[in-house]
């Protein structure tokens, strides 16, 4: 979420004085989605098109013909072109399969490379020695690999998976990187789009939508495309986005009923931003509810950062704080107008929260879902405070906190009512505070304050992790910056550990978890917000939510 906003904070802020207020722009999609209705006769016969596809597909896929590393392409191929969600019980087999599999008979660099890739992403630990093959004596990796463009643009898909440790992956994502940025522009199309679109947005920490459109138009000009599997993935691609249009129209029209714009004009309108946030943590048609209920849960939880953030006083901070620890819609009296505002929407959409777990069984989860927000809204105003003139807490500690303002705990049990797949164990699970949400929440905290710091800190308006670990360690902007960089790094690898390490957790919930990094990935890349600032993914919003594909 946005930094605490400060202008020449006093030693003490005066409790009863409001913050300076930041004023950001509005959404830029008006009725985009508000207009739109689904066309049922044409989803039907999208779905009539693709079902009689899906029949070819899957004999192709169990076809006995076909080498492991024609295999591991043809993995590839469906999981990239967004189809591969109709055949998990096929594809899990040939996972297997290739798992078991040991000698290979294509040694080559790209097949390696894409058999480690696909393996880990699949949460098996593949060995990072399969590389070894491909340094010389001086331990370096040969020369002869410098030309070999798929293999190298393979070599380094693979290296986003690495985890600590893993030297050789580490030398591999200098390597890849430097040699593909030297090569692209003499490359042919499509690779050359390949490897343009890897540099800017590796895949692993990619939207898999977002992706997969990026991919559809590779694919199309590739001479060897299967013309069967395009059309599928077209066709898929334009029945999934109209999926997503209703679930946005939804959301707008929710959040236009609400009309927050107008009573609370100090917080960001981002519910669209919040919905491509949402497809991060599932894709698959079948996750509307999670989808929402996510998109939902932002853009309340971006209008109370704003409240803490940007309009409250610290008494109202202290008031508000205080009184949604008791969570009495009695006590609403107490609170200033506009922050009965903020309490009643809070209480409303918790509400429907439990109206919602109760139908699915799953009240269990109600009790931890309203804790998350209380422990919130201390963590909000103790970071209001420190940003206010308390003394400037160690950058540990700041870290600690935002573990809670990451948001992640209060979003994945927003989604609870709508996975069948969880229960109660997966409560504890996530309560026991697990090391893979610390490890996102580390990613999204990291690329958030360098996005905010980059932003708003030319300005002299916000105080972020970087000033205190500046602060802390006597560094320069330029030094603090390239750390931050650094514990990206260390908390993906953290993460792809935890990826791989499988344990009773539903999938579901553990794919929501590594969806939030990506998610962050996308919106604070390059020291961008991108969530605050639009424009920077709103061709992102275009192209996988607006624009169909032409057939």
């Amino acid at each position: 979420m946005a930094a605490a906003t400060v202008v020449d904070a006093p030693s003490s802020w005066p409790k009863d004085v409001r913050p300076p207020i930041v004023s950001y722009t509005p959404s830029m999609w008006g009725d985009t989605f508000t207009s739109f209705t689904l066309d049922h006769q044409v989803q039907e016969k999208y779905a009539e098109t693709i079902e009689a596809l899906k029949q070819e597909a899957r004999m192709m896929l169990m076809a006995e013909k076909y080498t492991i590393s024609e295999k591991l392409v043809m993995i590839d191929t469906f999981e990239r072109l967004g189809v591969a969600y109709h055949f998990e019980q096929e594809i899990e087999e040939l996972v297997e399969e290739i798992l078991k599999f040991d000698s290979e008979e294509d040694n080559s660099l790209f097949t390696v490379a894409l058999r480690f890739r696909l393996l880990r992403q699949h949460r098996h630990h593949s060995s990072c020695r399969v590389f070894d093959n491909f340094k010389g004596i001086d331990n370096k990796f040969k020369e002869t690999l410098n030309s070999d463009a798929k293999g190298l643009l393979s070599l380094y898909e693979a290296t986003h998976l690495r985890i600590h440790g893993e030297q050789i992956l580490e030398e591999a994502l200098v390597f890849t990187t430097n040699h593909l940025k030297h090569m692209v522009q003499q490359l042919d199309s499509p690779l050359q789009d390949q490897v343009k679109r890897a540099l800017e947005q590796p895949l692993h920490r990619g939207n898999p939508r977002i992706e997969t459109r990026y991919y559809i138009s590779f694919y199309e000009k590739d001479n060897s495309k299967n013309d069967l599997l395009l059309k599928l993935a077209k066709l898929d691609f334009n029945y999934v986005q109209n999926m997503y249009k209703k679930d946005v129209c939804e959301l707008s029209r929710w959040w236009n009923e609400l009309d927050l714009k107008s009573k609370l004009p100090y917080a960001r309108d981002r519910v669209v931003e919040a919905y491509v946030w949402a497809t991060t943590f599932h894709v698959k048609p079948q996750y509307s509810y999670v989808r929402v209920a996510v998109a939902k849960s932002i853009q309340m939880l971006t209008t109370l950062d704003d409240t803490y953030d940007n309009y409250a006083t610290l008494d109202e901070a202290d008031l508000f704080t205080e009184i949604m620890q008791r969570w009495n819609i009695d006590e609403i009296h107490q609170l200033p107008d506009y922050m009965k505002i903020m309490y009643k929407v809070i209480l409303t959409v918790y509400e429907d929260y439990e109206r919602d777990a109760a139908k699915q069984g799953k009240l269990f989860t109600v009790p931890y879902a309203t804790q998350a927000v209380k422990e919130l809204c201390k963590a909000y105003n103790k970071e209001l405070k420190w940003f206010m003139g308390e003394k400037m807490p160690s950058f540990e500690d700041y870290i600690a906190n935002t573990m809670i303002t990451s948001c992640l705990y209060v979003i994945c049990s927003s989604t609870i009512p709508g996975m069948k797949s969880v229960t109660k164990e997966t409560i504890d699970w996530m309560m026991s505070e697990p090391k893979i949400f610390k490890a996102s929440a580390k990613v999204c905290r990291y690329l958030d304050d360098l996005g905010s710091f980059e932003r708003e800190g030319k300005q002299g308006k916000t105080l972020t992790g970087v000033d205190f670990y500046m602060k802390q360690h006597g560094l320069s902007m330029q030094e603090t910056t390239n750390k931050f960089v650094e514990l990206t790094e260390d908390a993906w690898k953290d993460l792809n550990t935890e990826w791989m390490t499988k344990t009773s957790t539903p999938t579901d919930m553990v794919e929501q978890v590594l969806g939030y990094a990506r998610a962050s990935e996308i919106f604070y890349r390059s020291c961008q917000d991108g969530f605050t600032n639009t424009e920077v993914v709103a061709p992102y919003v275009v192209a996988f939510l607006v624009d169909p594909i032409i057939m």
